[in-house]
């Protein structure tokens, strides 16, 4: 069996979901994030762009409905005994088989909540869902119960992020050298991707992103290279992962001299992440995060060129993205404790002067502050 963690702390992580359920009086668990189900069994595949669900009753007892594909999947990966198959065929509605399974764990009227925010709950198996149960039982959205159990890392998950932090930096010192006018973005994507997969690390939950010239102002991958010219920008966001776990990193590399815009940019980037980087600590929360940037461009005359969110949590993710729910923005309520894996980025595009600069840098949170993941600084980077 393959399983990233003993199974001393699965059991830990599933008392803590009990815990959690029988605070919002749920009699069971419908789980349909990927993340959810490896966080609690290990389980782990990309097989949830097809409908399966990991049931989880009141009393611990689970049941996972999937496809015959991911039978052995299952088997070799998670720590589940009881899995159902239903079976593909023309015009095939899993969501009566799952309703069957829910009938047969004695789960027939009573408090059911699921995970409806997710990209494993498409908005057909949604609609399926609700008319199978909308009879059922009560129905409630459950979506964040495991991803806010998700926050606080274990001991044995924040030797994972530190791997993955690892990876980061190696990536970084891998394509680095590779900058330079005339170079290919294809070469430092792969130098990127390559460090990452040679470490042992796995594939990232979303593309590395990667632009230079005007593209260096996106924040999403887009397929396409360019060749970097003699005065140039070069704008990389990617993350080292192991076992599903991120730790990201984010740096606008400049070719040639730097202008003067680029530089105010850059000082603009350090003040507000210095800024920010004090307040990453208990005793505030991810919305005082983002005032702190908020305030802190605006007052250097950046408010136009600014993002509405500066960083999310981070962990084990699957695609298509790596960033969790909760995430840095204004009025977020949730509370900075210890041992929070987070993502601090500071993004200014300025599409009047085609300038961009961007800061960003994994952290491990503490009751003293917050300690970078990465053992690179955030000196400007120019080539």
């Amino acid at each position: 069996m393959t399983l990233h963690f003993p199974r001393e702390e699965f059991a830990a992580r599933l008392e803590r979901l009990k815990a959690r359920m029988r605070e919002e009086k749920l009699d069971a668990l419908l789980l349909f994030a990927q993340e959810s189900m490896y966080w609690l069994t290990g389980y782990d595949t990309f097989g949830y762009c097809f409908f399966q669900s990991l049931v989880v009753k009141a009393d611990g007892s689970m049941a996972l409905l999937t496809r015959a594909a991911d039978l052995r999947q299952a088997r070799l990966t998670s720590t589940i005994e009881n899995i159902l198959v239903w079976v593909d065929r023309s015009n095939a509605d899993p969501s009566m088989d799952l309703k069957n399974l829910l009938v047969d764990m004695d789960l027939l009227g009573c408090r059911l909540g699921i995970e409806y925010d997710t990209h494993g709950m498409t908005g057909r198996t949604a609609r399926l869902i609700d008319n199978q149960l909308v009879s059922f039982g009560e129905l409630i959205d459950a979506s964040t119960i495991v991803s806010d159990l998700r926050l606080i890392k274990s001991e044995a998950e924040i030797r994972h992020i530190e791997r993955a932090a690892s990876l980061a930096d190696d990536a970084l010192e891998a394509a680095l050298p590779l900058v330079a006018a005339g170079a290919d973005e294809a070469a430092i994507l792969a130098a990127l991707q390559g460090a990452v997969l040679a470490g042992g690390g796995d594939y990232p939950a979303n593309n590395f992103i990667i632009g230079s010239g005007e593209e260096a102002l996106l924040c999403r991958y887009k397929s396409g290279r360019r060749i970097l010219q003699a005065q140039d920008q070069l704008t990389l966001e990617w993350a080292g992962v192991s076992a599903h776990y991120h730790a990201a990193m984010m740096r606008t590399v400049l070719i040639g001299e730097p202008g003067p815009r680029h530089m105010e940019l850059y000082d603009a980037c350090t003040a507000t992440l210095q800024d920010m980087e004090a307040r990453l600590k208990p005793g505030h929360t991810f919305g005082e995060i983002f005032d702190t940037l908020a305030r802190s461009l605006d007052e250097a005359g950046m408010t136009r060129h600014r993002l509405n969110v500066c960083g999310y949590s981070l962990g084990a993710r699957f695609a298509p993205s790596w960033m969790e729910h909760q995430l840095f923005m204004a009025g977020n309520p949730q509370a900075i404790l210890p041992n929070m894996s987070l993502f601090l980025h500071v993004i200014i595009l300025d599409s009047e002067r085609n300038a961009a600069m961007t800061l960003g840098q994994s952290y491990l949170t503490t009751d003293a502050g917050p300690r970078s993941l990465s053992r690179h600084g955030v000196d400007l980077l120019r080539r």
